[in-house]
This record gives structure tokens, sequence and C-alpha cells, in this order.
């Protein structure tokens, strides 16, 4: 479970690397990735083919505890979000 967890989080860290040089390609960066998009992109690929190699029963237990995980993600951050704004009343 914890080598699925850790190469998924691995394999949304670079690709995350790759949306925000795309998306926001002035942004300051406390870092700069070696050799342009080509490390994330491979980083990405070799967490996937690792991913690929694991028994099914880590993949069923995988999906199961990302659904809980997403469940009490929305449930709780719903209200305690910056984001979250509340919609005025009218009297």
């Amino acid at each position: 479970m914890s080598n699925i967890g850790t190469l998924f989080a691995f394999a949304l860290v670079s690709a995350g690397v790759l949306v925000l040089r795309y998306k926001e390609p002035d942004r300051t960066r406390g870092f700069r990735v070696p050799f342009g998009p080509i490390i994330p992109v491979l980083s990405v690929i070799f967490c996937v083919l690792l991913m690929a190699g694991l028994p099914a029963k880590t993949w069923l237990r995988f999906f199961i505890w990302l659904a809980i995980g997403l469940v009490i993600y929305i449930t709780y951050s719903r209200k305690r979000s910056e984001f979250y704004k509340v919609k005025p009343t009218s009297n």
C-alpha cells in the first residue's frame, strides 16, 4: 500500500511540475528541473510502470482508500476552504 501511494504522489508532483511550467511560465520558481520537461515526463512514465507491476489486490485497496480520502477531504473542506463564499440571502 505504501508503495502505490508513494508512487502515485510522485507521479502527481511530476505532472504538476509540467502543468505549472506551461500554465504559468513566468512564475518565479524556487528551483529548476534539469533538462526541461524530459525529467518530469520520465518520472511520470516510470512511476506508472512501477505501479503497473503491483498486484491487483494492491490496486483495489488503493482505490478504496483513495475514495475514502476524497470523501473525507470533500466533506471536511467544503466550508473550511478559503474559496468558500456564503451566498447572501435576499430579504
